[in-house]
């Protein structure tokens, strides 16, 4: 009887030892997991901007190169805003109401387009049904490992994006082409026309962003509705 109580007695030391084991395992590799993606509810990512283009085009390229776009984001709430040679563009939306506004500030004329829920989704409908194929292929771009995606429009046209997991954007809507990628767009190219627009993550900031980036201006603009802009 002793043997059997000294056997049951060294049988339940293993177990605990191995449950204490497994629970060690686990917690490492979700601290490890937890450390290794960050994410991003409020702060800013800014993209630096290159542009390709045929030889008929050279002053529109040169102005536009060198151009840099940054997304403002703070919960519910996104500013994206392209500054080049040529002036400047920024988009407020609040997903929270589905409203968004256009801000052109070109040549000195600065006009302010407003669009509903409805229209917002119109002004996006090219990105509807948007599908990205994983390729398999990586590649380090900017200090991130990324992995290559094809992207697919309803059209039949495609472009090619890297994208890492190690960054959780909370806001997923700031960028409709973009809401059901299963990660962060590092770099993407973009064609419009002869030129091929390629914009590359170069700096994140997890740092808060003042509320005022994401207020509608109440005066200087020419405001106008995305119906005016379609006539």
């Amino acid at each position: 009887m002793v043997f059997i109580n000294n056997l049951l007695y060294k049988f339940k030391k293993l177990l605990m030892k191995f449950y204490k084991t497994i629970l060690f395992t686990t917690c490492f590799f979700t601290c490890l997991a937890s450390r290794g993606q960050k994410t991003l509810t409020e702060g800013s990512l800014v993209y630096n901007i290159s542009v390709e283009t045929g030889s008929a085009e050279p002053k529109m390229a040169d102005m536009l190169d060198g151009a840099t776009t940054t997304v403002y984001l703070n919960g519910s709430q996104s500013r994206t805003e392209m500054v080049s040679g040529l002036g400047s563009e920024a988009t407020i939306y609040n997903v929270a109401n589905g409203s968004g506004v256009i801000l052109k500030d070109y040549s000195g004329q600065k006009l302010m387009i407003t669009l509903t829920p409805q229209e917002w989704d119109k002004n996006n409908k090219k990105y509807e049904g948007i599908t990205f194929e994983n390729t398999g292929e990586t590649l380090d771009i900017a200090g991130f490992n990324c992995h290559k995606a094809i992207a697919k429009l309803k059209d039949g046209s495609t472009f090619t994006v890297y994208y890492t997991t190690d960054v959780n954007v909370s806001n997923k809507n700031y960028d409709y082409q973009f809401k059901t990628l299963p990660g962060l767009a590092v770099q993407y190219e973009m064609q419009n026309g002869k030129m091929k627009f390629k914009f590359t993550l170069s700096k994140i900031d997890y740092g808060g962003v003042p509320a005022s980036k994401f207020e509608i201006p109440k005066s200087g603009y020419r405001v106008l509705t995305y119906e005016e802009t379609k006539k």
